[in-house]
């Protein structure tokens, strides 16, 4: 007999990285290579690693809230988790197909307070769920970093 988390979770990771093959469709170009970067800045091949494992954590912590017992602020934490799902992917489209830093930052500080908004309510159906999400608030404080140097440093160039 097939576990239903086990469902529930592969539909949740088939979700999510259907969403993260979307973003990842805008990818770098000639046009991200000649901008200044900050110090700091991670090599081109950390960040498909980095987004992979996430992209997964994510999809076990939306898993894990799904199938927990029915809480009045279940499907609250799972309509966050789609919005930032969506803020997350239009972000790659911003930054890197319309070439618009500022918009992408300002995308960035939506999905941010998202995601932190989603840990938090995630925490009250499922404290392993929460948990799972804080590595990816924590690499968008290192993406914001990015983002904001990146648009500082070439706020010159349009």
């Amino acid at each position: 007999m097939i576990n239903h988390f086990a469902v529930v979770a592969f539909a949740s990771l088939v979700l999510t990285l259907a969403v993260a093959t979307i973003g990842s469709l805008f990818c770098p170009d000639a046009w991200y290579e000649h901008l200044r970067k900050p110090a700091g800045t991670p090599p081109p091949w950390v960040f498909p690693v980095v987004w992979t494992m996430l992209y997964i954590l994510m999809a076990l912590a939306a898993a894990l809230v799904f199938v927990s017992p029915a809480a009045p602020l279940r499907t609250t934490a799972l309509v966050l988790y789609g919005i930032q799902l969506l803020a997350n992917a239009k972000w790659s489209w911003l930054f890197f197909r319309l070439h618009k830093p500022l918009w992408a930052l300002i995308d960035i500080l939506v999905l941010l307070a998202l995601v932190l908004a989603a840990i938090g309510v995630f925490a009250a159906i499922n404290s392993i769920a929460a948990l799972l999400l804080v590595p990816y608030g924590l690499w968008l404080f290192v993406a914001l970093y990015l983002n904001w140097t990146i648009y500082w440093l070439n706020r010159d160039i349009r």
